[in-house]
């Protein structure tokens, strides 16, 4: 006679254990999107309902089923498989924008919380003696995985410390055997990633130039491209270097001694970590206060907080489009057309004239800071001139294309913010043929300027497009309050809860001759 009881016990033991694989790489993709931070996680879980979702409620239940008594084990086993199918089938389909990458870390977490989970599952069999009460295990361990995956993290400090350490000295090794490679720190609250690329393309002209690939920007990332990346015969090392606390820029520059430094905007992004301007301010400066007395400091003037910073440790040349009373270098022309941008620049060493294919007054501002620390550098005139007329536009940074159907895209996907945004709708704002389209789902990392900033951003859409696509739920209501204030017509509003579902309606919608900016896209931690 054959036990269903048995065979129930069994399904539910294996479907556990796929289900505890699937949801240990979801949670540790989270883990990796939120750097590794306890105190970032738990932020996110709170905000996010996952510890609350209905799978969770579901697996609560189960729980509690499966601890009374008087029900039959197959009926129990039939309510705990629910949650866990639903959970299986939902994560095995799932599409991420960041999905998990499988670093060594990774891998050590995940061993580690496998083993936590394996240990619990053994100790409910020696004290039990029951594959049952195995299978309440794996339910309970499931409701708890945000905690196991932390707790793997803590366990993990002492290792990934050391392996830290080891890979900082092994990078600071290479630096020292390298006395004349010159290292050019790049940081601020946006534009540094366009502007390391500018730079690296202008002085590859006289120079063999290496620089932090992607956002390679934090401290670990930089060791990495030392270690992996930097040859012997590199003569320039451009550094990008990001923050979302204090002490991050100083913790790269003591690695890396930059002797040039480039600030490209102080601004109000990452509030969330930095919780005021004065200690975004007093961390992009990081990198000027750590540069020797015979090096050069590059300030972007545009921006109060970096315009005010006093300087007096190392020689500062200050560059600005907007703010230019006190500037050592401006931007005395600029002409917009279908090829790009025509702009002069003037400074100590004269008037130039460029032409790039890049668009936008944050482009400009960016290229100036590169401008500046190559002729610093002796690049002569007309290989600047050259190069930038080679530039190419960075990916999802105010990215301008066009579809074969005769649709421009204005691709600003990656990292907005409030000045960054304002300037894509400006030039959005700036297209005279067809309709004027942005999809949205605002900005993120404001802190308590979140509300303020995105309501602000719904007012800019109004002012400068034809049709709004808000993504999302995060910042809706702030933009449609920005919108509203602004008397953009209701109907030229789409509110939708994807990028899925917003491509669906531009499609019905978007016309030959129109242009559609894209306008942030959040990842995976924000709905």
């Amino acid at each position: 006679m054959i036990d269903f009881s048995i065979i129930f016990v069994i399904t539910l033991l294996v479907a556990g254990v796929v289900n505890l694989f699937y949801e240990f790489k979801r949670d540790l993709m989270m883990y990796q999107q939120n750097s590794y931070r306890n105190e970032r996680y738990m932020r996110w879980l709170s905000t996010s309902g996952d510890t609350t979702s209905l799978v969770r409620l579901l697996t609560y239940i189960a729980i509690m089923v499966m601890l009374v008594p008087q029900l039959s084990y197959m009926f129990c086993c039939c309510v705990a498989l629910i949650p866990l199918c639903i959970n299986v089938g939902k994560l095995i389909v799932a599409r991420y924008k960041k999905p998990l990458v499988w670093t060594n870390r990774v891998k050590r977490i995940f061993a580690v919380a496998s083993l936590l989970s394996v240990g619990i599952c053994v100790a409910a069999w020696f004290i039990w003696k029951s594959w049952y009460v195995v299978d309440v295990a794996l339910l309970v361990i499931f409701a708890m995985s945000h905690a196991i995956i932390m707790l793997s993290g803590i366990l993990l400090k002492p290792v990934e410390a050391s392996i830290n350490r080891m890979y900082y000295n092994e990078a600071a090794s290479i630096l020292r055997s390298m006395p004349d490679l010159t290292v050019i720190g790049v940081t601020g609250s946006y534009g540094k990633t366009s502007t390391k690329h500018y730079l690296n393309r202008i002085l590859s002209e006289k120079y063999d130039v290496l620089m932090t690939p992607g956002s390679y920007n934090t401290t670990m990332g930089v060791i990495r491209t030392v270690r992996e990346m930097m040859k012997p015969y590199n003569e320039i090392f451009i550094c990008e270097m990001g923050a979302k606390n204090i002490g991050d820029i100083k913790e790269i520059c003591d690695l890396v001694h930059p002797t040039i430094g480039i600030v490209t905007a102080v601004g109000e992004q990452h509030l969330e970590s930095f919780k005021t301007i004065e200690n975004v301010q007093r961390t992009k400066f990081e990198l000027v206060d750590s540069l020797p007395e015979n090096g050069l400091a590059v300030i972007n003037d545009d921006f109060p907080f970096a315009a005010s910073r006093k300087v007096d440790n190392v020689k500062a040349l200050r560059y600005a489009v907007r703010a230019v009373d006190n500037a050592d270098y401006r931007v005395t022309s600029v002409v917009y057309d279908e090829t790009g941008t025509s702009f002069s620049m003037q400074g100590p060493e004269g008037e130039f004239s460029f032409h790039t294919r890049l668009v936008g007054e944050c482009n400009i501002s960016n290229l100036m800071g590169a401008v500046i620390v190559a002729l610093y550098l002796k690049v002569p005139v007309d290989k600047i001139q050259y190069a930038i007329s080679k530039i190419e536009q960075v990916e999802h940074r105010l990215n301008l294309k066009r579809t074969p159907g005769g649709i421009t895209i204005i691709d600003d996907a990656f990292n907005s913010n409030p000045t960054g945004s304002k300037m894509a709708l400006d030039v959005l704002a700036g297209m005279t043929k067809g309709k004027r389209i942005v999809i949205t789902p605002g900005m993120i990392e404001l802190g308590d300027k979140q509300h303020e900033y995105n309501a602000e951003l719904g007012r800019h859409i109004a002012a400068s497009t034809d049709v709004a696509i808000i993504v999302g739920e995060y910042n809706r209501d702030a933009i449609l309050e920005g919108l509203k204030s602004a008397d953009m017509p209701e109907e030229k509003v789409k509110v939708v809860d994807s990028f899925k579902e917003a491509q669906i309606v531009l499609g019905s919608i978007v016309k030959p001759g129109d242009t559609v900016l894209y306008e942030n896209d959040l990842p995976d931690t924000f709905k």
